[in-house]
């Protein structure tokens, strides 16, 4: 007899999660989010903004998918999970009866409790709704501020600067990113910020946020005040456990699960985002929150919920950002630090920048770091996972180039003569 799995969220693991749900059975799906009525690329929010695309244009199905693959939407918010009567109550007053539960419930964006956070014109960038916000808030406004130095802090950048609306960034770090990237990767970024008109302020921390309604300025760790109607606080995310708390399901910075994408309580599972790792073996990263692990979250747990116990196993880290005009990739192991066992080489010609590490005793390669050129991703990986040397790795390096502007460039030469 079919089953009735239900998903709370519409986000890339919920969505993926129910498509291939769908391939392996025939149990009902439901998917329930008081986001949007329809899956969206939530990376492409900054492009809606900017005036690239239009919100249409970033569902990657047509409306009639779901029906047509049986997959019922709800428009709701979960508050709460009854798991005794195996139910999800919903805002409206809805029920919805479960057989199995799957959380996709995703992120949040953090605050650290900085005074007048809560004003008129501050925000964070998450989801649609945070993007429906920004529009209001950034309307015919002279200056804004955007703290943190991370990902979604330079996108909220570009989307300002694409409005020529005057930014400032600020940035704790002594360098852009400088806990993730290595110092040449990092310089580079910071120059790129620079040229495109951003004031970026390095070593600097928000300190309060003023203003009586709205945001009217800031004041900076550098007993700076900053005059600004919009600040954007893009200082990370945080998985959304606010669901599973209120339902007593174990939480930690996460929703607690094993390898199985099982938590605490029976027939629930949480993915993507929201969920946090407690298994042997799983390896350092407990909280994935990346676009590529959220699919990957999403193909695994179908299995299992549809009758196929399946752990999930890490594959070679990958990563990919823009930033600006400049293209970013990394593969594997590239620590932002030196490490005792590492070998880095770095290959560099102005803008474009190529970093591959291996280990010190075997020679086998261990990542890939690629600013301004673009690597293969399926090759870069086989290397990684297969130990190939790095000497095998420069004498075959045309099997990583991506397109012919690559193949001609000067790092991609630097590299490939050595």
């Amino acid at each position: 007899m079919a089953r009735h799995i239900v998903i709370i969220g519409n986000g890339i693991t919920g969505i993926t999660a129910a498509r291939f749900i769908r391939k392996l059975s025939d149990d009902r799906v439901t998917v329930v989010s008081s986001e949007t009525d329809h899956f969206y690329a939530r990376t492409a929010l900054m492009y809606i903004y900017m005036g690239h695309m239009r919100y249409q244009e970033t569902k990657p199905y047509e409306d009639h998918f779901w029906s047509r693959n049986r997959i019922n939407l709800v428009r709701g918010y979960a508050t709460q999970i009854d798991p005794g009567q195996k139910v999800v109550r919903i805002a409206d007053g809805n029920d919805i009866a479960y057989d199995a539960l799957l959380l996709a419930t995703g992120s949040q964006s953090n605050k650290f409790g900085w005074p007048g956070q809560d004003l008129l014109g501050v925000q964070g960038l998450y989801g649609m709704q945070d993007l429906t916000l920004m529009e209001r808030n950034t309307r015919n406004i002279a200056h804004a501020v955007v703290v943190g130095g991370g990902l979604i802090g330079i996108e909220m950048a570009e989307m300002l600067h694409a409005r020529q609306i005057p930014v400032t960034f600020l940035v704790r770090e002594n360098s852009y990113m400088d806990y993730l990237l290595p110092k040449e990767e990092s310089a580079l970024i910071n120059r790129e910020i620079a040229e495109h008109g951003i004031d970026l302020r390095l070593n600097t921390e928000l300190k309060s946020i003023r203003g009586r309604k709205t945001a009217e300025a800031v004041e900076t760790s550098q007993n700076e005040r900053i005059e600004c109607q919009f600040v954007g606080l893009t200082a990370g995310v945080h998985p959304n456990i606010d669901l599973a708390k209120a339902s007593g399901i174990d939480t930690n910075r996460g929703i607690v699960v094993n390898e199985f994408f099982e938590t605490s309580l029976p027939d629930i599972y949480a993915a993507g985002d929201c969920a946090e790792f407690n298994a042997d073996g799983i390896g350092s990263r407990r909280i994935e929150q990346l676009w590529y692990t959220g699919r990957a979250h999403g193909k695994v747990v179908a299995k299992t919920l549809c009758g196929h116990r399946t752990p999930y196993q890490k594959g070679v880290f990958f990563n990919s950002a823009k930033f600006f005009t400049m293209e970013y990739q990394t593969y594997g192991d590239v620590p932002a630090q030196s490490e005792p066992h590492i070998r880095s080489r770095l290959f560099q010609s102005g803008r474009k920048l190529l970093r591959i590490n291996s280990d010190r005793e075997s020679g086998r390669v261990l990542g890939f770091n690629a600013m301004g050129v673009r690597l293969r991703q399926d090759q870069c990986e086989a290397w990684i996972r297969s130990g190939t040397s790095i000497k095998n790795v420069l004498a075959s390096l045309g099997k990583a180039r991506f397109d012919a502007e690559f193949y001609s460039n000067a790092v991609y030469r630097q590299a490939a003569a050595v």
